[in-house]
């Protein structure tokens, strides 16, 4: 079987675009769904140097549309990144915040099964038109309604459940599990500062600076509040707008190799919705199983990582990703972290980009922008932050509640 190879990426600029204005309540929609989205299969496209008519189908990775934007049938909107894409078959994945990540695997399959030549695959997000309260709502819709959702139970309330187990388990005294987080946390912040596509560039970059944050003002406001015990604010990702996109052929067809990334192996896994019906919630089983399958299929092992971008919705999924990967040893990550582990000059690099926590996290979007940017530091073409080595990356990109795990391994030809 011959594999499937990128050869062509664009991420657009993350962020909140939109106006508020303060005093009326009304929401101005200045880079719209509809935008984003052209922008990036354009920009895909280009560079990979081909044309629309080369395009033989087109995936797009979408979350909640419906809910964000009034707009279901998203996939045909790609018809307007040119004239050229009339009649071509479109379809829309979903998968929670891995959208992106499943569409890029159903377009492999296509490419893997002979059904098409040339494929481009989208990853779009609009969150920021509804005020918080409405938002959180329709991220909850990705949990386990009857027994999450409709109690009250939000996303960081989920995540805030592995990070309870996850020190109980490993029996890790909660102000250093707090330095832990904050170091993770503020690893992202300071990498993202050197994106020019992070929704946040100015965050707190060390785990100072985010204690300082925890501090009461004079006005009795803390500006790094508890969200879900023992997450805080900054042990949050952001509310973003964006989108990424990804051509992808077979690797027998690439006719420039220095432009190419192979899709070396992908793992798929899904986790049962409920979190009270999973054992262990100290660790990322459905990862683990993803992990162990990406592996097998590109016939690597942790060992020979470069570089990873890992689903840092939350400080303490990036801990547990981390060690999902192998990159640390069960119940080590955090100490890894705090002993100055993935930063840019270490061995393997984490979430060069700024991770989710400040390149920003447009949930269908999320897994096309790491896999675009992974292929960026690869073919030394990177976005920010350089990797030392880029010649193997990986991306682990989680949907819902650790639910959908899917894991790539991308290779330089």
């Amino acid at each position: 079987m011959s594999k499937a190879s990128i050869i062509g990426a664009y991420n657009t600029e993350f962020g909140a675009f939109v106006k508020k204005d303060k005093a009326t309540g009304l929401v101005t929609d200045t880079k719209t769904y509809y935008d984003l989205l052209i922008e990036a299969g354009r920009g895909a496209i280009a560079d990979a140097c081909l044309e629309a008519k080369d395009i033989d189908a087109i995936y797009v990775g979408s979350c909640s549309p419906g809910s964000f934007i009034n707009q279901e049938h998203v996939a045909p909107i790609a018809a307007e990144i040119d004239p050229a894409l009339r009649f071509k078959p479109m379809t829309r994945c979903e998968c929670a915040c891995a959208s992106s990540s499943v569409a890029l695997y159903d377009a492999i399959y296509a490419v893997e099964a002979g059904r098409a030549k040339n494929v481009l695959v989208i990853g779009v997000e609009k969150m920021n038109l509804l005020p918080t309260p409405q938002m959180t709502h329709v991220l909850a819709c990705s949990s386990h309604w009857p027994t999450e959702g409709s109690r009250g139970m939000s996303f960081p309330m989920l995540f805030a459940e592995y990070a309870k187990g996850y020190q109980a388990h490993y029996n890790i005294p909660t102000e250093e599990f707090e330095r832990m987080l904050w170091t993770a946390g503020a690893l992202c912040y300071k990498n993202g500062a050197e994106n020019p596509l992070a929704h946040v560039k100015n965050g707190p970059a060390s785990v100072e600076a985010i204690m300082a944050l925890n501090e009461l003002d004079a006005k009795g406001r803390c500006k790094n509040m508890m969200i879900a015990a023992p997450l805080r604010l900054h042990d949050c990702s952001l509310v973003t707008d964006g989108a990424a996109a990804l051509v992808i052929t077979q690797t027998a067809n690439v006719s420039n190799r220095k432009r190419a990334v192979e899709i070396a192996g992908i793992g798929h896994s899904v986790e049962r919705l409920p979190e009270n019906v999973r054992p262990n919630m100290y660790e990322l089983m459905g990862g683990k199983n993803a992990v162990a399958k990406a592996y097998k299929e590109a016939g690597i092992t942790a060992a020979d990582i470069d570089l990873a971008e890992v689903h840092d919705c939350f400080t303490i999924n990036q801990i547990i990703s981390t060690e999902a990967l192998g990159l640390s040893a069960d119940g080590r990550a955090g100490y890894d972290y705090l002993e100055g582990r993935f930063t840019r000059d270490d061995k393997v690099a984490i979430n060069l980009s700024g991770g989710l926590k400040s390149k920003g996290h447009p949930v269908g979007a999320t897994g096309a922008s790491m896999h675009a940017l992974i292929y960026k530091q690869i073919i030394g073409e990177a976005i920010g932050v350089k990797a030392k080595k880029a010649d193997i990356g990986v991306a682990f990109n989680v949907g819902g509640s650790a639910v959908t795990n899917c894991v790539t391994v991308l290779r330089k030809l």
